[in-house]
């Protein structure tokens, strides 16, 4: 197995796809929007993975938060609220925001059970602060630690009795960063007593299946590395102050927070003790490329690939009633 996850061209996968992955066999493989037409073409697409593969624990990842971050939507699927939605209903009834986040979760993990999707790329646990860079402040549960812990904990347990498996992100803390990720690589310069707030989250999930880390350079810890990259983040900070055993992920290596060439940072990524590269682009020969840097998957990688995956229920619920049960909480604020 190739430690990789690898993103598709387009809604069906071409002859040159099942040729590579066949031959590379990836951790996993994301879906974004050019991957959706409609809920039978979604359901054949993952469908086709699992056969390509022989079996059903495939994982078959998708961003879909709610709000700014989601790649399905109207009219085919229905609109979800992102994070800030929960936050302000927490702000006038702790319970009920947890309640809702919950709910949310339940039928978010339920429409992409249906779809054959087992992966979903939430919860965000991280904290928002004044200078949080929008990319993150629009999509955050909050700005106090506790109030996103509680608020990611009722999303995982929502997800997973939709049958979802969900990652928790981005590890060690994405808040204090003014600059967006996709397109700069910024440096955090809180001290180390400081950035307990931004690990608390993910301390209080640290038992989460999967979790992916963030592009952002922390002066505390490395000031040279990025944290993607770096070892001493990932096997000091995330593996050890978090505590964090599940499979952790990098962020999407295209992100030009990251430099090099494709085949290198994922190398890097690697190396520095992540489990797996998130690669979304589906560029043919750089896949190749990647692949072959790679290697074959360590063991101790996957075994929490299986763990995480065989961790996931079945999907039981009605999306419409779960659905109705949040827009009822939410309604309160």
């Amino acid at each position: 197995m190739t430690p990789v996850i690898f993103g598709l061209s387009g809604p069906i996968l071409t002859e040159a796809e099942r040729a590579f992955f066949r031959a590379a066999r990836p951790a996993g493989y994301i879906l974004f929007a050019h991957n959706v037409q409609t809920l039978p073409q979604l359901r054949a697409l993952t469908d086709s993975l699992r056969e390509l593969e022989g079996r059903a624990d495939v994982a078959i990842l998708i961003d879909q938060e709610g709000g700014r971050v989601a790649r399905l939507g109207p009219p085919q699927w229905p609109a979800f609220p992102g994070g800030p939605a929960f936050d302000r209903l927490y702000e006038r009834a702790p319970m009920s925001g947890i309640e809702a986040a919950r709910a949310n979760g339940h039928a978010l993990g339920l429409m992409l059970s249906e779809a054959g999707i087992t992966v979903d790329c939430h919860p965000i646990l991280d904290v928002a602060r004044p200078e949080t860079t929008e990319a993150i402040a629009c999509r955050a549960f909050g700005h106090e630690p506790m109030r996103v812990a509680a608020m990611g904990r009722a999303t995982l347990e929502g997800l997973a009795a939709g049958g979802v498996v969900g990652v928790v992100k981005h590890m060690p803390g994405h808040g204090r960063a003014s600059l967006d990720t996709h397109f700069h690589l910024p440096t955090v310069t809180a001290s180390a007593r400081e950035l307990e707030d931004d690990l608390a989250p993910f301390r209080a999930l640290a038992q989460a299946p999967m979790g992916m880390t963030s592009h952002i350079v922390y002066q505390a810890w490395d000031p040279e590395r990025p944290a993607t990259v770096s070892p001493l983040v990932i096997e000091e900070v995330i593996r050890g102050r978090i505590g964090f055993d599940g499979l952790l992920m990098s962020d999407d290596i295209a992100m030009k927070a990251l430099s090099g060439s494709t085949a290198d940072k994922a190398a890097a990524v690697i190396a520095a003790g992540c489990d797996v590269v998130l690669d979304c682009w589906s560029r043919g020969a750089e896949m190749e490329t990647v692949a072959a840097r790679v290697g074959e998957m360590a063991a101790r990688s996957r075994a929490r690939l299986e763990r995480a995956m065989a961790g996931r229920g079945a999907a039981a619920g009605d999306m419409a009633a779960w659905l109705d049960k949040r827009d009822r909480l939410l309604a309160l604020a």
